[in-house]
Order: structure tokens, then C-alpha cells, then sequence
């Protein structure tokens, strides 16, 4: 065994690992040491920048509480949660695309019948979201769940502002049945900023990024022998559909809102859901 130098220090480190290690934790955390080593090596890290590095990640912890994680954000903005996600969420042609799950879900969201208004605040602006969940053969699935929740008018989760907003704002879940069609009315959601008064905000600053997520629906479809889908609906033309401070945009998931004369709701979103077999 040989002693630490510039040169040998990616062997030295990953040549210190027991021989019981289990496998993958090896696999894992030899690849790390790699490219950590790497990356200093090839920006030739100061002392300066690695002290800094090491305060960025300190008030990062410092941060995170059980209403906020930091870290998440941290991986949400740097492209590594859409990243993992992707890798995770491999699908055949044809099937509904994943993105990320956001950290505003809520389980248990009452279930409501098709058609129920799930704004209970009465702001912004009213659209009837519709559609159908299929398989990849056309044929709708009868027994899906879908669950969905959105911001309100000024760009809040209902849990970020408790006692504000009504419990339950902006959210439903609702089953499917023969057709396996699936509508609810709620507002067209509005684009808002990432939380950015902490770490990660400070690193957008300085790099020359702003903290906002183009407006967007959030679904989640689950139904007995498919994949589970997590996803969003865009709206189209939003101003920061090509740069998503999360990176959750895909093509495939900018959906159309249409403007209605006369019914019962301002917009209209038809979207279909395509689920691939588990």
C-alpha cells in the first residue's frame, strides 16, 4: 500500500476499502472519489475554494428543516434530480414522459368527483382540465388514479401558506372509469420562484440564473399493473418554459390552454396520459 501523493490519490483512497464492502457501496463510492479527484485536479482547486465549497455546503445543512430541504434544491438546480430521474424513468416510445415530483405533494388528498372544482380559494383565472389516461395499444385505463395539485393565483402551495389558504387548495384526486377519461376544474396555474433566499439562491445570483419554474400542473397517475407516472403539464408559451430553473421542461409535456367563450370555465387543457406497462 502506498502512501498519499498528487498522483496516486484516487488509487490510495479507493484502495483503503475493506474487502467486505458490499459491492455496489463500493462501486458507488469509488466512482465519487474519481471524480471528486478529477475535478480538482483539472481547475487545479485553491485552498480558498475548497474552505468556500466547504462553508456552501455547512449553510446548506444549516438550512434545511422539516418544511425545507436545501439539498434537494441544491441537486433540483444543478440539472442532478432531472438527471437521476431520467435514468430511473426510462419509457418505450409513445408513453407519458416523468419529471420531477416537486417537494408540494401531499398524500391522502381527498377524492373527488369527475368534474369537482378543486380551487377553493376562489382566485386566478378558471380552466377545465380533461382527458384520458390509455396504454400504449389506445385501449383507456379503467381504475386510474389521478392525482394532481397546483399553486394557487399568487404562486403558492397551499402548504406554504397554512391558515391562509384553504386546506385541501388546489388539489383532488380523481378515479377513472370505463373510458378511462378523467376532468376537473382549477386555475391556470402562474409560474413562481424556488425558494432563493438561502444558499442555492445566492449560487443562482452569482450565476447569472433566475429562481423561476414556468407554470405547470403536477400529476401523479397510478393504476394496477403500470408504471407509476409523475409528471407535469406545462402551459405553453410561458416565459420561462426554456429555462425552468429545475430543468423539468420536456417538449412532450407542454400542454395546449385554450381560451373559452361562454362555458363555464376561462381555459380548457385536453392532455392524454399514456401509461407503460409495469
Amino acid at each position: 500500500m502506498s502512501y498519499f501523493t498528487e498522483a496516486n490519490s484516487t488509487a490510495t483512497v479507493n484502495g483503503r476499502m475493506g474487502p467486505e464492502t458490499d459491492a455496489r457501496l463500493k462501486q458507488v463510492m469509488s466512482c465519487l472519489v474519481k471524480h471528486l479527484h478529477d475535478f480538482a485536479k483539472e481547475i487545479q482547486l485553491t485552498q480558498q475554494e475548497w474552505e468556500y465549497g466547504i462553508g456552501f455546503l455547512t449553510r446548506t445543512g444549516q438550512i434545511c428543516s422539516g418544511e425545507r430541504q436545501e439539498f434537494i434544491l441544491l441537486s433540483d438546480v444543478l440539472g442532478l434530480s432531472m438527471l437521476t430521474d431520467a435514468i430511473n424513468n426510462r419509457r418505450p416510445a409513445g408513453a407519458t414522459e416523468n419529471t420531477v415530483f416537486g417537494p408540494f405533494h401531499v398524500e391522502d388528498a381527498p377524492i373527488r368527483a369527475m368534474g369537482d372544482n378543486i380551487s377553493l380559494d376562489g382566485k386566478g383565472e378558471s380552466c377545465l382540465f380533461e382527458g384520458r389516461v390509455l396504454d400504449l395499444a389506445g385501449k383507456p385505463v379503467e381504475g386510474a388514479c389521478v392525482d394532481v395539485w397546483s399553486d394557487n393565483a399568487d404562486g403558492y402551495y397551499d402548504v406554504q401558506q397554512p391558515g391562509i389558504q384553504p386546506k385541501w387548495n388546489n388539489r383532488g384526486r380523481f378515479i377513472t372509469g370505463p373510458d378511462g377519461r378523467y376532468a376537473f376544474r382549477g386555475i391556470k396555474p402562474v409560474s413562481y420562484p424556488i425558494p432563493d433566499d438561502g444558499p442555492v439562491g445566492q449560487m443562482l445570483g452569482h450565476l447569472g440564473r433566475h429562481p423561476y419554474r414556468p407554470a405547470h400542473m403536477h400529476y401523479l397517475v397510478t393504476a394496477p399493473g403500470f408504471q407509476k407516472l409523475v409528471t407535469h403539464t406545462f402551459v405553453g408559451g410561458d416565459t420561462y418554459l426554456t429555462s425552468d430553473a429545475v430543468f423539468g421542461v420536456k417538449d412532450t409535456l407542454v400542454a395546449p390552454f385554450e381560451a373559452v367563450s361562454g362555458g363555464e370555465t376561462l381555459w380548457r387543457s385536453p392532455f392524454d396520459f399514456v401509461l407503460a406497462e409495469a
